[in-house]
């Protein structure tokens, strides 16, 4: 399982390095929870939740609000890490069987 985790997880990165945006951190993990990327786009910092699942309506409801509270949590922790006032967005990146990817930018708030 974890296998395929990483495979959609570098799909999804050379993904978002096609659209233009810099790879910062893969896997970043921390007391509050793991990110698994987080990447720069025109000056934003975006946390991506990557998910692989049969469809991308699969994908996108397994980002529970636990997870978006986890990934926030991380998310202020690296930003205060990185002494760094730089705008943010949360992003899921949703993989299905076939390899497809669909980006939902600003999928959730940072709450």
């Amino acid at each position: 399982m974890r296998a395929r985790g990483d495979g959609a997880e570098e799909a999804a990165a050379e993904y978002l390095q096609k659209k233009g945006c810099g790879i910062l951190h893969r896997n970043y993990q921390c007391r509050f929870g793991e990110v698994d990327i987080i990447a720069e786009d025109d000056g934003v910092t975006v946390f991506a939740e990557v998910r692989r699942r049969k469809n991308f309506s699969d994908a996108a409801a397994s980002i529970t609000r636990a997870k978006q509270k986890k990934l926030a949590a991380a998310a202020k922790h690296y930003l205060a890490g990185e002494f760094s006032n730089a705008p943010c967005r949360f992003d899921a990146l949703l993989v299905d069987e076939k390899g497809n990817i669909q980006q939902i930018k600003n999928a959730f708030p940072a709450a």
